[in-house]
Order: C-alpha cells, then structure tokens, then sequence
C-alpha cells in the first residue's frame, strides 16, 4: 500500500517548464540562435545554472554569469505572472490523503512562492519541503530524495516519488523508490518519446492525475 508521495514541483505540481523554455528560446533568439522550445526539453529537470553552462558551450556564449542572471529575470517574471497547476494536479490532491513531501532541485523559497501563487500551500507542509538548497546535491544525485526517509518515519516500499523528466528518475531509482512519471504538463508534446524513463528504470508512466490515481490506487 502506497502511504506516501514525494512529488517533485516543477512539471508536476506547476506546469512551469513550459515558461522556462519559453525564457530560454526568446533569450537566444536575441542572440540570433534557434533555440526551441522543444530542445528544451533534453535538459529539463537540471539546474538553471547547468543549463546556462552546457548551452554557453554549445553556442560560444562568452559571458556565461550574464546569460545566467539574464535568464532568471526572464524566468522568475514569467513564473510571477504566468504560473498555473498542471492539470488535475488538485482534484489529486483532494481525492488522496498521504503523507506528502516535495523533492526539487528548485530552491526552497521559490516552491513555497509557487504553492502560494497556486493555493496549493494547505496541502503540504513547509517541513516536507526538501529543496536543492537544503540538501546541495541536485538531480540526478538521489540526495534530494533519501533526505526524507532520514528524517521522516516512512518506508521506501510504502513510498513513490512522481516525476516528470528524466534525471529525476535517474534520482528516484538510486533513490531504491518506485517512480512514476506523468506527463500532463504542457510541456509535453505527442512525438516525444518516454522509451528513456523505461530505460533508465522506471516503474510506470502515466498521461494525467486520473490515471495516476487509479494505479496507485492499485499498488
């Protein structure tokens, strides 16, 4: 039996990749690069700052700390002004009661921003928030994912993690805990395969919160 979820935030609770993606293609077509939203997506679910330096290699952008700060200002007014719930993230959340956690290689204070913007706060407790700048060590690192079983009395065979890309798989599975993948953010799109998470281990994937629910009703 399934006692308690560890959800990660981004495409998950927020449909916020889309927006990151969005800040990072306009930024370079100002620098007259096609980067779509689409290519994206190879690099979601690691850190800005990680992306800002793979990309300043790929396109030989010198000043790697400007094209950082840059893409945050974008980023962080999209997030304030455009920010939503994925769809079916809260009728999931009124329909279950385990125990809930939040792991994210987000910051701690951003998730908590973003729960308030989409009145998702009630339904998880500041405590249960384990963020990349608590524990350090982001994704694909399981770190962020053992954390709550450190601290908290639960299971890992009581326990799935919900995930939506691929190093956050990666994480769940050294984590030794189920994941399930969803894809119900807006992010995603129908060409785009999900043959990596099965690969890469995962248990299940899923295309909505309707869906989720009845599997781990099963389990």
């Amino acid at each position: 039996m399934v006692k308690n979820i560890i959800f990660d935030f981004d495409g998950v609770l927020v449909d916020s990749e889309a927006l990151i993606a969005k800040s990072f293609s306009e930024y370079l077509a100002k620098k007259n690069i096609v980067f779509t939203e689409k290519q994206f997506y190879e690099y979601a679910g690691k850190k800005t700052v990680q992306i800002v330096s793979e990309l300043s290699t790929i396109y030989n952008i010198s000043d790697s700390q400007i094209f950082y700060e840059d893409i945050l200002k974008i980023s962080n007014q999209l997030y304030e002004n455009d920010l939503k719930p994925i769809k079916g993230a809260k009728e999931f959340l009124e329909k279950t009661n385990h125990n809930r956690y939040i792991g994210s290689n987000n910051i701690h204070r951003k998730i908590i921003n973003g729960l308030k913007k989409i009145k998702f706060n009630d339904y998880f407790n500041q405590s249960s928030i384990y963020s990349f700048d608590l524990i350090q060590k982001p994704k694909p690192l399981p770190d962020i994912f053992l954390k709550p079983f450190e601290q908290e009395n639960i299971k890992k065979n009581e326990t799935i993690i919900i995930e939506d890309s691929l190093v956050g798989v990666k994480a769940g599975v050294a984590a030794g805990v189920r994941v399930i993948v969803i894809t119900a953010g807006s992010h995603w799109h129908s060409e785009r395969s999900t043959q990596e998470f099965y690969e890469a281990g995962v248990f299940e994937v899923v295309n909505s919160f309707t869906e989720m629910l009845k599997l781990i009703n099963k389990l």
